[in-house]
């Protein structure tokens, strides 16, 4: 499990796991708290293809799914 805080998220760098759509490297760049600082959104964004896609910030916390950093 890696273990996130999700105060450090903003532009945190990830890797996919599975690569999908050749989309392998991604950085966080918004993260949203509601009133009791709890994470209501996270956007990712592919370094090479620029998509974003909103993602469930715990999925993150997955390493069957994602890696911390670049890899």
């Amino acid at each position: 499990m890696n273990k996130i805080n999700p105060k450090a998220l903003l532009n945190s760098k990830w890797s996919r796991v599975d690569i999908v759509n050749k989309e392998k490297h991604f950085i966080v760049t918004k993260v949203s708290f509601n009133d009791v600082q709890q994470v209501t959104d996270c956007i990712i964004e592919a370094v090479m293809t620029k998509n974003e896609y909103s993602i469930n910030w715990r999925d993150l916390k997955s390493e069957h799914l994602w890696a911390i950093g670049w890899k």
